[in-house]
Formats: C-alpha cells, sequence, structure tokens
C-alpha cells in the first residue's frame, strides 16, 4: 500500500501535470474551505513517478462555493448547454435528468486521471475493457474536464470518449467526453451518452 506523499515532492515529481490548491484556487465556484484543508497525497513517489507523464494528478472538491455538492446536475446548471453563450459548457441533451448517477456528488480527495485513451481500447466493447481496466466515475471524469480546463491545464478528450463506471436505471454503461465533433455536424459541448445493451425490444421488420 502506498504510503503517502507531501504536496510540495508531488509538485516535484508531477510538474505542471497536478491540480492542486494553487490551482483550484483560482476557480470561483469551488469551495475554498475544501481547498484549503487539502487531503494527505495517499500514493507514493513511485507510483507518481510512474504516472506522471500520462496523468494529471487532481484534488476532488464534493462542494460548490453556494454550499450546493459537486454533482453533475449542478455543474449543468453552473455551466449551461449553450457554447455561444460561454465554453466549456455541456451538450445540450437532458436524457440523463432523471438518472441517479447526475446527482452523485464528487468525493474529497486526490485523483489520477488519465489524459488520453488507451489505443488498444478503441472500438473494444465496455465488458470486454472491464476485464482489464477499472472505469472512473461520472463525476470524476465531468469535474476533471472542467477544472482541467478552467485551470489552464488542458482540454480532457476533446475528441474522444471514456467508459464511466455508472450506468442508467436500465444498466445501459455511461461514456462521456468528446466536446469537439471534427466533423463539425454537432456544437460544442461535454457529452454524456449511454451505450444501449441488445434487449428482447430490439428487433427487425422486412420491406
Amino acid at each position: 500500500m502506498d504510503e503517502g506523499i507531501t504536496l510540495f515532492r508531488a509538485k516535484q515529481i508531477m510538474g505542471d501535470d497536478i491540480i492542486g490548491p494553487d490551482e483550484l484556487r483560482t476557480i470561483p465556484w469551488l469551495d475554498k474551505n475544501l481547498i484549503q484543508d487539502t487531503p494527505v497525497i495517499p500514493f507514493s513517489e513511485k507510483t507518481l513517478t510512474q504516472k506522471k507523464e500520462d496523468y494529471y494528478l487532481i484534488l476532488g472538491v464534493g462542494r460548490l462555493a453556494d454550499g450546493r455538492d459537486l454533482t453533475i446536475r449542478n455543474l449543468t446548471l453552473l455551466f449551461g448547454k449553450d457554447p455561444e453563450k460561454v465554453e466549456p459548457c455541456f451538450y445540450n441533451q437532458d436524457w440523463y435528468e432523471k438518472e441517479l448517477f447526475v446527482d452523485e456528488p464528487m468525493k474529497n480527495g486526490w485523483y489520477f486521471v488519465r489524459k488520453n485513451v488507451y489505443e488498444e481500447s478503441r472500438a473494444v466493447l465496455p465488458g470486454e475493457l472491464m476485464k482489464s481496466f477499472t472505469f472512473p466515475s461520472a463525476i470524476t471524469c465531468t469535474y476533471s474536464f472542467f477544472v482541467a480546463w478552467i485551470s489552464g491545464k488542458g482540454k480532457l478528450w476533446f475528441e474522444d470518449f471514456v467508459w464511466c463506471s455508472d450506468t442508467d436505471h436500465n444498466g445501459d454503461r455511461i461514456y462521456v467526453g468528446k466536446y469537439h465533433d471534427k466533423d463539425g455536424m454537432n456544437k460544442n459541448g461535454f457529452s454524456i451518452h449511454r451505450h444501449l445493451a441488445l434487449r428482447p425490444c430490439y428487433g427487425c421488420i422486412d420491406q
């Protein structure tokens, strides 16, 4: 088990790939008290060294400045769904508004968040990928996307989707990301989708 590491040492190892108290204090909609009470980084120097090229080390904050939980629902209210008004924003869709995962709050603590999808994972069904990978939650991905952008660190998964650990009420797998459609067919916006599993209600007719 990792023994933990100081923030000073973590910055020495991760360089610019850390989004911690200094970066988050510049974001006005986060609870500054939670940022001030920075939890211990529960990873070893070895782990940070192994991940420093491909990951951000991000401090999760579970509450907004106005006291509300930091959830996907509350982030959509904060950023809206119209890129012509403000960016970053969410893609204009509402199917998930009755789903439980949009009210799951971000948990306080430190997270490693991979910057790019694994190339070998492209076009592979999530059930197969779960044999080798542990998916992050939808709120972790959503939070990380917005704080990385706003803190000036980068635009995560700008043209890619990433699978999440969450499912909808039918058990369909959630995937998020792909802010920009390189084909220009859709407006910009952080997308939240579900991968529909085949069920008996799917069938065909002939012509």
